[in-house]
């Protein structure tokens, strides 16, 4: 079918009823065979319930609160689990309810077993509304005389009938290839799901054929072609000119097709500073133009491979919104006044033509962290930028106040940077944005996208108070609290290192008070990256004024304007921003800047055309003021279009893929980098500890292995997961959580990003202290 069953119910409301005619024409079905598909398709979800049929031709949504709207997510050992869009309880789905819907498929779910206190809600897949695979990597096999396709990805719980066509592709014991399979047909009733190879994909292709692979596992290799034309020119009219400050570009990223950042400046100021960030004018180039409009939805995200980038924006207009130093450029600015302790006192937001003054790039960062403070003598790499350095030294005093202020807020900020490794490149970096994880990231100040991220997140926090007291639509970031089990667990393994942490009857310990404990600890890291897994993912999420819109005459009541007019309260407190700054690398920051833009260029400044003063609508607190309709009907609907369920749930989506490529890519460069280690013996430090055996990060790329359980011959090793160790029973030999122990790599599967380790036995013969293990020191580790 040329639409999904996501697609169909989309164009479709619970009051107002549409005729099958005009929802053919939305979804651009011209012949009689996919009508009739439509017609198919209608027939089935009325039956389901999830459709009512009125009057032959005419549909509407059924009102049925038993159907879920979920996310299929599977793991390797066959446990699926829907995990809901409302945020409530994941249903566990066993393998005879799933009806042949497969990881990462959006469905439809019914409950047929109500939770408990310790156990999860069942149910059963009703209705897939939308695929997520449409091709997927595997190797061909032979079964009965049929050859199939087996994921490589084995959370797929599935195989894909081939053709005999196939037969060439057919692996050997030790493949050199993989295929990319096109799902022609997805498996219904007792008809399995059919497929053909498209390309055959080497294993050791060197980096670009690894890029190429894990585009295609992630399903982000075909991507459509950009339209002609880099939009419209953004207006001269009404903008501020800041082409005589003296604005820095801090970037870390080299590569010439990397999205490009705001530029900042910033000036001491009572105590604290005052910031302004230019953030590139892209909304302005996009409104009003639906084909390159409908294609950044298509791509929704900035990819970054590591050497190369393949930009949200296309090349020309990447290259237009790219902020050159000493060249003129058109901004949506932002300026802030901090106060020392990081609190956001006043704002103003502006369209604006700036010039920055200088770039600040990684060298010339480290070449001031190595100056002597008192050194007459400037270092080449600061030659170019010695009228900005006061600035840089008030730019990291600026940063240092918010991030103390994002601390004391609760933030969780964790020191979990990825290996220095050359091959890396570009993502050795911070991310500007600080979507990347789950956390913000500890400062580095030798990265310049570290000194950035701080004063981004000011931004969105401005823009987000702001949106709120001018009850204006927006896609806003939203952050659960931890899971308390989780936590525990951390803490757990941080009392078995014997840290200064206890447990009461109250609960567990917080994410913040774990981090102050682990702080001074030799193990932190280790800690820290178990913490890291506790804490829940950032989710966009969609927040829509509920008042009804009124007309550019009519007048707002008074005792309206202090309502919030948004999505419930209990959502509000636990949205931490609404991005806008880099609508170059994400969509959901241009379309928030799109509306940020539509409040500057097209919001009603005064009442009436016959009064003089205007209001900056901009200015922080200016909703005091105003007593009359920012927008006309029309206004406030077309605003409200930028801002729906539907994206939403397509850019959280998008995010997942995007995040699971990143780190599949870092996995295999780490794995890599580890394959000259084969043979040999390394140092290496406990990550983590299953009954099953214990993993450990071996050499600068950090990779991290497995020691399996029945590797260790040397006693019967018992699981104690209190104290996350194994203990020898006869010898009483330990291995725990942060130890330093000697391995040798005995294989690298860089496809599945396996690492098979075992103990050095040299390392078998040292003696043991009441079941300490001696530690070894031959690899330096960085615990901070």
């Amino acid at each position: 079918m040329k639409f999904t069953v996501a697609d169909l119910l989309d164009q479709l409301s619970s009051s107002d009823s549409v005729e099958t005619a005009v929802v053919a024409k939305i979804l651009k079905l011209t012949n009689q065979s996919d009508k009739k598909s439509l017609d198919i398709a209608i027939d089935a979800l009325s039956k389901m319930g999830v459709l009512t049929r009125r009057d032959g031709d005419v549909v509407a949504l059924s009102r049925n609160d038993e159907l879920i709207d979920a996310r299929l997510r599977c793991s390797s050992k066959g446990f699926c689990f829907a995990i809901r869009d409302d945020g409530g309880d994941d249903i566990y789905i066993r393998d005879h309810q799933l009806n042949h819907a497969w990881n990462g498929d959006r469905v439809l779910v019914r409950i047929t077993r109500e939770g408990g206190r310790r156990r999860s809600p069942e149910g059963g897949v009703q209705c897939i509304l939308e695929r997520s695979t449409t091709s997927l990597l595997g190797q061909v096999e032979r079964r009965d005389d049929q050859l199939f396709a087996v994921p490589l990805d084995d959370r797929m719980l599935t195989t894909i009938r081939l053709p005999d066509t196939a037969m060439e592709h057919l692996s050997s014991e030790e493949p050199t290839a993989v295929v990319e399979v096109l799902v022609d047909r997805y498996p219904i009733a007792q008809h399995p799901a059919m497929g053909q190879v498209v390309r055959p994909l080497p294993l050791n292709g060197g980096p670009a054929a690894d890029r190429d692979l894990l585009l295609t596992k992630a399903g982000l290799h075909q991507r459509p072609s950009p339209p002609r034309g880099s939009g419209k020119a953004p207006a001269a009219k009404g903008r501020v000119d800041f082409t005589d400050q003296p604005a820095l570009l801090l970037r870390s990223w080299t590569d010439s097709s990397a999205p490009g950042l705001p530029a900042v400046h910033v000036e001491a100021r009572d105590g604290g500073c005052r910031l302004w960030l230019h953030a590139p004018a892209v909304a302005e180039r996009i409104i009003g133009s639906n084909a390159l409009d409908l294609w950044l939805r298509e791509r929704m995200e900035a990819l970054c491979l590591g050497e190369n980038w393949q930009p949200l924006l296309q090349p020309s207009l990447n290259a237009i919104t790219n902020f050159v130093p000493g060249e003129e450029a058109e901004a949506v600015t932002v300026r802030m006044d901090i106060s020392q302790e990081g609190e956001l006192t006043d704002w103003e937001f502006s369209l604006s033509t700036i010039k920055p003054a200088a770039f600040i790039g990684v060298a010339q960062l480290k070449a001031l962290d190595e100056r002597k403070p008192k050194s007459r003598s400037i270092p080449a790499a600061l030659k170019g930028i010695k009228d900005h350095l006061g600035q840089l030294e008030t730019l990291r005093f600026c940063e240092s106040c918010l991030r103390k202020n994002e601390q004391a807020q609760g933030f969780v900020q964790l020191d979990l940077c990825p290996p220095q490794l050359e091959s890396l490149a570009d993502l050795r970096w911070a991310d500007p944005i600080s979507l990347r994880h789950r956390w913000i990231d500890a400062p580095v100040s030798s990265d310049p996208h570290s000194l950035l991220q701080p004063l981004i997140r000011a931004a969105d926090r401005a823009w987000q108070l702001h949106r709120e007291a001018l009850k204006l639509p927006g896609i806003t970031t939203h952050t659960g609290d931890p899971d308390p089990s989780p936590l525990t667990d951390v803490a757990k393994s941080a009392i078995a290192l014997e840290l200064p942490l206890e447990l009461d009857e109250e609960g567990s310990p917080s994410a913040q008070e774990l981090i102050g404990v682990f702080s001074e600890s030799p193990h932190r890291r280790v800690l820290e990256q178990q913490l890291s897994h506790a804490l829940p993912a950032i989710n966009f999420v969609a927040v829509v004024p509920t008042f009804a819109p009124l007309d550019a005459e009519q007048t707002l009541p008074e005792d309206s304007l202090g309502d919030p007019g948004h999505a419930p309260v209990e959502i509000l407190q636990k949205v931490s921003s609404t991005p806008w700054c880099c609508a170059t690398m994400s969509y959901a920051h241009l379309v928030n800047q799109q509306i940020l833009v539509s409040l500057l260029q097209d919001g009603k400044d005064r009442p009436t055309v016959r009064q003089k003063e205007r209001l900056i609508l901009g200015r922080q607190g200016c909703e005091q003021d105003l007593s009359w309709a920012l927008f006309t009907g029309s206004q406030n609907e077309k605003l409200k279009s930028l801002v729906s369920d539907r994206l939403v749930q397509r850019l959280n989506g998008r995010r997942r893929q995007v995040l699971e490529l990143e780190k599949d890519l870092l996995s295999m460069v780490q794995a890599r980098a580890a394959q000259p280690l084969v043979g040999l013996t390394t140092d290496g430090r406990i990550s983590g500890v299953q009954s099953y055996g214990f993993f450990v990060e071996v050499g600068e790329s950090r990779v991290e292995g497995l020691v399996h359980v029945s590797s260790l011959n040397d006693d019967w090793y018992e699981y104690r997961s209190r104290q996350n160790r194994l203990v020898g029973r006869k010898n009483k030999r330990v291995y725990q959580l942060g130890d330093t122990v000697q391995v040798r790599v005995i294989k690298v599967d860089v496809l599945r990003n396996q690492i098979d380790l075992e103990v050095d036995p040299v390392f078998f013969d040292k003696p043991t202290d009441q079941g300490e293990i001696p530690q070894s020191a031959s690899i330096p580790f960085d615990n901070q």
